[in-house]
């Protein structure tokens, strides 16, 4: 599933199509995807301009102008391609390449400015969600998300109180979303490593016995922040194709340290461990059972 740096990048591609543009006309060419299309979705929605094109967690939220806001999810497979009058591009070409087949083409917005925004999805784990702008932090799809890992909100002390006397390994306490917001396996696992933390540490152990931040904490902190901001500044892990105007490719996925890189040195400057993976709530973990204590 694409995590919060690949929404953010996707946010990133639509905004300068969506932001500001009238929905001119929209095309539900089938009743649901994960869930039910809200009723009169195409009509609610048609004729409205986009205000703002925003992200909560792993959610895109258009705000419209009519108070309401478009929430939108990828799920596992969901793209959104852009066409516009001259050329076609999707705003991230994804690691694991997304489907172009139009058999799997299930919602089309037609924007004022002449481009088409289409949502792909094979396997229909994604969703779209109409909610009133001033009832969302209240809705059941957000009243119990945690907060968001990229604001100066986050730091040492803060994780130092969600974690305190936590007994889950720390690793599945930071992919708990009601704590944290928008982190999944690949930016915890190297977050830990840059933090020198074990995935399979307590959670409760990077807090002091009265909850305060230590130097496990602060560490934590700092690194979970790098390492998004630079995954953004890439243009995301699952970025494929993804170049800089000066033809320096910008996947971030040649920067992971640990993530899928089991049996190889450690990169971490004087370690001689080597990568290990391990399963853990039944996901993959790469982590150095040397330098991360």
């Amino acid at each position: 599933m694409p995590e919060l740096p690949e929404v953010e990048t996707v946010r990133r591609g639509l905004a300068p199509v969506m932001e500001g543009r009238r929905i001119e006309r929209v095309e539900a060419r089938r009743p649901d995807l994960r869930f039910p299309f809200p009723e009169r979705f195409a009509e609610r929605i048609a004729g409205r301009t986009v205000t703002s094109l925003g992200r909560r967690a792993k959610y895109l939220l258009a705000d419209l102008d009519d108070g309401e806001t478009l929430v939108m999810h990828l799920g596992m497979s969901g793209s959104f391609r852009v066409t516009l009058p001259e050329t076609g591009q999707a705003p991230g070409a994804f690691h694991h390449p997304r489907s172009k087949a139009a058999a799997h083409d299930h919602v089309t917005f037609a924007m004022s400015g002449g481009a088409t925004v289409t949502y792909n999805d094979p396997r229909r784990f994604g969703f779209m969600a109409l909610i009133p702008r001033a009832g969302l932090e209240t809705h059941p799809l957000f009243r119990h998300v945690g907060i968001e890992p990229l604001g100066n909100e986050l730091d040492g002390a803060l994780l130092a109180r969600l974690f305190h006397g936590r007994q889950t390994s720390l690793k599945a306490a930071l992919l708990d979303q009601r704590l944290i917001a928008g982190l999944g396996n690949i930016y915890v696992c190297e977050a830990l490593h840059r933090a020198r933390l074990s995935p399979k540490r307590l959670a409760g152990s990077t807090a002091s016995k009265s909850g305060g931040p230590t130097a496990r904490s602060e560490r934590l902190g700092l690194a979970i922040r790098e390492v998004l901001q630079a995954a953004i500044a890439a243009g995301g892990s699952t970025l494929r194709d993804f170049s800089h105007a000066d033809g320096e490719l910008g996947y971030f996925q040649h920067s992971f340290r640990v993530y899928d890189r089991e049996d190889e040195p450690c990169p971490t400057p004087d370690c001689r461990g080597v990568v290990k993976r391990i399963t853990q709530t039944g996901r993959s973990t790469f982590f150095c059972p040397v330098c991360q204590e």
